[in-house]
């Protein structure tokens, strides 16, 4: 197998900066726009699958002693993105590096977090296991899931929030009669930070999950009569939760219903419902690449390069990034 690393066009004049931003094949189109905000090159590498499946990782840029960032949503296909971003970590960390950090806008296995049945695995716990044996020193992530994710690692985790991305956007609609709707009990409270900025109301959805993809919504607490109806959760593949919501919103007199999500790792299934729901626009972020084609149906895509970017750097510089959690 033959590698031959790309030669960066302004490697030379930043060989003195200390940070380095790598990205994996995960989403390498966020990692560009990050590494734009930054003002420094994208780091060089070499990703290649030997002919029976197994991955190769060359670092083609001198680390030694360098602050890396590697950049990898453990989206579609998660066991293959984890592996690679294993293993771009052991080569990193063989090459010397200083300190690496973990930037998962996606963070895949997130909804394995405890034993909800007899003999099942907390996934999550083992990917957190896997990423501190391979080297990773910290982790820079993005709505988790479940928050206490963090505390299955015992290296220091800087967990974000695109709520300030999705704020602002819910704001230059002007919307009429928002109400902002958790369309499950596990999202009051991210339901509750966008209805305090908004200056509007709150309703809950109660549902009940009948399999992995399919759900019935069965009650509302709270009035959505006459207004504009705001979902607003983590994720979203499937759109079971969402659509089946949405459509309890308009039978209890919701005038529109619209739906924002971080991480959109949509299925071709998830887009079909969606066209078919009482769902008027999907907002979501580019934390994950799309899968499916989105033609016909309004999905606005925000992205989290500025908010990723401005914490990777004050990470590199030893700053605060609490600012960032709010607007």
């Amino acid at each position: 197998m033959a590698v031959r690393c790309r030669q960066g066009m302004n490697v030379s004049s930043n060989e003195s900066s200390k940070m380095k931003v790598f990205a994996g094949n995960a989403n390498p189109a966020l990692a560009m726009k990050i590494a734009d905000y930054i003002g420094i090159p994208m780091g060089n590498l070499v990703i290649q699958r030997f002919t029976d499946g197994e991955t190769f990782v060359k670092i083609c840029d001198n680390i030694r002693g360098k602050d890396v960032f590697v950049v990898q949503p453990l989206c579609y296909p998660p066991n293959e993105m984890i592996m690679e971003l294993l293993i771009m970590v052991d080569a990193m960390k063989r090459a010397s590096a200083e300190r690496i950090t973990a930037v998962l806008p996606y963070y895949g296995y997130a909804r394995q977090d405890r034993k909800d049945q007899p003999r099942v695995p907390i996934t999550a716990k083992l990917v957190a296991n896997l990423l501190v044996a391979a080297g990773v020193n910290r982790i820079l992530t993005l709505d988790l899931h479940a928050q206490q994710i963090q505390g299955f690692f015992d290296i220091p985790v800087d967990h974000l929030y695109a709520f300030p991305v999705i704020v602002q956007y819910l704001k230059s609609k002007n919307f009429a009669k928002p109400v902002l709707v958790a369309p499950d009990t596990g999202g009051v409270k991210a339901a509750y930070a966008y209805a305090q900025s908004l200056e509007c109301g709150l309703a809950v959805v109660a549902k009940q999950r009948l399999s992995a993809d399919k759900v019935d919504a069965y009650s509302l607490v709270g009035s959505v009569d006459g207004c504009t109806a705001i979902m607003v959760d983590d994720m979203t593949t499937t759109a079971g939760t969402l659509c089946s919501a949405a459509k309890l919103l308009k039978e209890q007199g919701a005038s529109a219903v619209y739906a924002a999500v971080s991480h959109a790792t949509l299925t071709d299934k998830g887009l079909e419902r969606l066209k078919e729901s009482a769902i008027q626009e999907l907002v979501v972020t580019d934390t994950v690449p799309l899968r499916v084609d989105p033609a016909g149906y309004p999905v606005t895509v925000l992205t989290v390069s500025e908010l990723l970017g401005e914490a990777m750097l004050r990470i590199h510089e030893c700053r605060s990034v609490t600012t960032l959690f709010r607007e």
